[in-house]
């Protein structure tokens, strides 16, 4: 068993990762930037250490300094959370190299699923339907020819894609040309790789994927399907499970064509198969994710599985304590995803101190948090604050159970989509399941905020700024951290160490 991990990431996924840890007994790393020095997950952590200034390339991205960090505290692995280094095979490589554990899939089989191309191939070759689609274009002026053949509208996609990024939707060969290079400067940009391929833009589809969980030993376990379609600039906001779209028959054939794939590419640990689901029940593979997903708590809480638990037990060589036949689903679980945006300024971040923040409990709530009162929203990091998971004995008692966990949450100092998230669960179609992955193209949402809340928000946010003599978070300029109400020895003697830097 592993006895000490590092966690080389942030916020509320870093926190989640401790919490599995300290579950296990195992001792947790966390490592922070500059500006992170007051989060939780530092605070919660057995250790503590500064890894750099707050761009991320020089802290969490910075793969050197995060396994020197792990050698130097006698850290034996390495657990990348999702994001920055989750998905790098040259980090997960160099970590091995370093004699460090990565809790992950494989090096190679991550570079042979991060590759769009390399993984349809390998989908294909197992008999799981592809979206129609090309080879990476060797040139863009390849691209009206094979447009035309696929038939539009099209998609671009870059090869080495993720995330929701490189990615350009086109409907006319007119508009092509400025598409593709707006999807190769994106492309470079992102992933430093500027290699593109065309697939059919499938419309009126469902965004449906299949979680999975592999150990060593060959054991490929599919824990069921994750609805995904509710997506704002390819961007999932929205999760549940399961679909309202899925019987049992295709649930079995999804579970089948999920488990090909993962066993194939000789897949170990948690990771997650993606396809698209048309009106009429026929499937295509998308893509691989070969990490843990922001939105594993719908299965986590719909199995009653522990998947960062089982992460850990895979990468310390242990063999899977269950099959899918011993796994029996009970309920609805659904996820909101909260965000610093503002649904009100075309969802621009919104950055500032977190004066105060509320999180939901009571009956079938779980959330995943990084906010505390002084939190800081900057600039330099992605603008997810915390994740809401309602679970119920069905869809509409989950539904409503969100609405009031929603309602119920308290961020003052910076905007949330919070309002908006409320608007979606209660339009008509999304009560009654008539869900595709351009939802929320076809309806319109305006995110209203109910005045009594609004009034109690602004009044609390004007006493928190009186009792702290003025201080209250203005502009784009990220305010100082609030003090404490106790000093930091105080707090830092009776958690019994101070956060240190190697």
């Amino acid at each position: 068993m592993l006895q000490k991990v590092l966690i080389a990431n942030r916020g509320e996924i870093a926190l989640r990762i401790v919490r599995a840890l300290h579950d296990l007994g195992i001792t947790s790393v966390a490592i922070y930037s500059e500006v992170d020095r007051l989060s939780r997950h530092v605070r919660y952590a057995d250790e503590a250490y500064l890894v750099g200034p707050p761009e991320a390339a020089e802290s969490y991205l910075n793969g050197e300094r995060i396994i020197d960090i792990a050698v130097a505290c006698g850290a034996d692995a390495i657990h990348p959370g999702y994001g920055f280094l989750a998905e790098n095979a040259d980090f997960a490589e160099a970590c091995e190299e370093a004699g460090l554990t990565f809790i992950g899939p494989s090096a190679a089989a991550m570079r042979l699923l991060g590759d769009k191309n390399a993984a349809r191939a390998l989908a294909s070759s197992v008999g799981v339907p592809l979206v129609p689609g090309t080879e990476p274009l060797e040139s863009l002026d390849e691209a009206p020819r094979y447009a035309r053949e696929i038939g539009y509208p099209i998609a671009i996609k870059a090869a080495a894609g993720g995330g929701g990024r490189g990615i350009r939707f086109v409907e006319r060969e007119e508009d092509l040309r400025r598409a593709l290079d707006l999807a190769r400067r994106e492309a470079i940009a992102a992933f430093k790789d500027g290699s593109l391929y065309l697939e059919k833009q499938m419309q009126g589809v469902r965004h449906i994927e299949v979680q999975i969980i592999a150990d060593t030993y060959g054991n490929v376990i599919p824990l069921g399907e994750r609805e995904c379609s509710i997506q704002r600039r390819h961007q999932k906001i929205i999760e549940e499970m399961p679909s309202m779209a899925v019987d049992p028959e295709l649930r079995r054939a999804l579970n089948r064509a999920a488990a090909k794939v993962a066993r194939a590419a000789g897949y170990r640990s948690a990771g997650t198969v993606e396809f698209l689901l048309t009106e009429d029940k026929r499937y295509y593979f998308l893509e691989v994710n070969a990490r843990l997903q922001v939105e594993h708590p719908v299965t986590e809480m719909t199995t009653g599985v522990d998947l960062v638990k089982d992460q850990v037990l895979v990468a310390s060589g242990q063999e899977l304590a269950y099959d899918e036949g011993d796994l029996l689903t009970r309920g609805w679980a659904i996820e909101c995803r909260i965000v610093a945006e503002d649904p009100q300024n075309d969802f621009l971040p919104s950055v500032g101190r977190v004066v105060l923040s509320r999180e939901p409990a009571g009956p079938g709530i779980r959330v995943e948090s990084a906010l505390h009162d002084g939190y800081e929203v900057t600039r330099f990091y992605d603008s997810l604050l915390a994740k809401v998971t309602a679970w119920g004995p069905d869809r509409e008692d989950a539904r409503a159970r969100m609405l009031r966990a929603l309602r119920e949450c308290r961020v003052v100092g910076v905007a949330t989509n919070i309002p908006f998230l409320i608007e979606v669960l209660n339009l008509p179609e999304f009560i009654d399941g008539s869900l595709d992955t351009d939802f929320l193209d076809r309806h319109r949402v305006e995110a209203r905020q109910p005045e009594e809340p609004l009034r109690e928000t602004a009044a609390i946010a004007a006493l928190l700024t009186l009792t702290s003599g003025g201080r209250a978070a203005t502009g784009d300029a990220p305010a100082a951290p609030a003090r404490p109400a106790v000093s930091a020895w105080r707090q830092q003697q009776a958690m019994g160490r101070w956060p240190r830097t190697i």
